[in-house]
């Protein structure tokens, strides 16, 4: 079994196990991993079956504070139950894995050129350097014109690799259909953590997506955007917002398989002066990304002839302040009424870019 070194407790873990296709023994598990005091919060095939009929499973698993993942491998292999992987996870990987591949494959319809990153996103792995060193497991994957070289902490299998190959073939055929292609200003942000989102212009089929990002925000968070802190959104204001507030343009960070929305920024053409909205789901908080929403608004601002960025916030909030600072803007503050309106000249910002 395989266990990453200087590992902090965490309370969610990645657990293969080797189960018998036999009837019960599904249960036998879900039973042993519950007297262990854990919770299997997601589970899915990986492996092919072995000559005994064994698959390999993939189990997510809540630890709680008090229990020592450790403890949890003894209970499973005291019923018998192979245990062959144990690495810690973390929540952005309870995504329904059949949900990420058809986001996966949209994003590789939408770009071809993406097929790469889309594979090491499916097989939660990286891209590596044929010669990098620090992944214990690296594999080479060849389709057509197509070579992808991934690394991750813990062996690939043969389905995972069928999965990632297929990607590459759909990639591989969308390019000899139609090899000139228009780019897009999609675009891949590496926050301070090391996670990567992809930022993107909005659109009204974003709505749902939109919807759940208010939902799942605090209400402080959401009365700070929305003026209130209900956790669902008028739908005049819902399609507002993704036009783009007013005549405005918008924009969504979403995570690198497209299925979650984790931050929006809106900009309201107003002639000289733009106001632009932005908003971070409150998990995705202090990594950079509401920096890099502010920075798109400032684009935004430029590509509609605005020379100044503004933006409103409640009485006393000074953090839009410091986010255009640390955006590259030089912003001013007046109070008008109850609200504090933020305000940047853009010259600065049009000569860098």
């Amino acid at each position: 079994m395989e266990t990453p070194e200087g590992v902090d407790d965490v309370t969610l873990w990645r657990v293969h196990v080797e189960l018998e296709d036999r009837p019960g023994r599904l249960g036998e598990l879900a039973t042993v991993v519950g007297g262990a005091g854990c919770d299997i919060v997601a589970l899915h095939v990986v492996g092919e079956p072995a000559d005994d009929g064994a698959v390999t499973d993939e189990l997510l698993v809540k630890v709680p504070d008090g229990v020592e993942a450790g403890e949890l491998v003894e209970a499973v292999g005291s019923a018998g139950i192979p245990c062959t992987l144990l690495v810690r996870a973390n929540a952005t990987e309870l995504s329904d894995p059949a949900t990420t591949a058809l986001a996966l494959a949209r994003m590789v319809a939408a770009d071809p050129g993406s097929a790469p990153r889309a594979v090491a996103t499916m097989l939660r792995a990286r891209l590596v350097a044929p010669d990098a060193p620090g992944h214990p497991h690296t594999h080479t994957l060849r389709v057509g014109t197509q070579q992808v070289r991934l690394g991750r902490a813990w062996p690939f299998t043969a389905t995972e690799l069928s999965r990632a190959a297929a990607l590459l073939e759909l990639a591989s055929q969308l390019d000899l259909a139609a090899p000139a292609r228009t780019p897009t200003d999609d675009r891949v942000l590496l926050l301070r953590d090391g996670t990567e989102t992809l930022l993107r212009a909005a659109s009204p089929d974003d709505a749902l997506l939109v919807a759940a990002l208010h939902a799942r925000c605090s209400p402080e968070t959401r009365l700070a955007r929305f003026g209130h802190p209900s956790p669902q959104l008028a739908p005049g204001l819902l399609q507002a917002v993704l036009a783009g507030e007013n005549g405005g343009r918008s924009a969504v960070a979403t995570t690198i398989d497209g299925g979650s929305v984790v931050g929006l920024v809106t900009l309201e053409d107003s002639g000289g002066e733009a106001m632009f909205t932005v908003v971070v789901e409150d998990g995705w908080q202090g990594r950079g990304l509401g920096t890099s929403l502010v920075r798109r608004a400032v684009e935004l601002a430029l590509a509609a002839g605005a020379d100044t960025l503004a933006a409103s916030a409640p009485g006393g909030d000074m953090r839009l302040t410091r986010l255009l600072r640390r955006a590259g803007l030089r912003p001013t503050a007046r109070f008008v009424g109850d609200a504090l309106v933020v305000s940047a000249p853009l010259v600065t910002a049009a000569v860098a870019g």
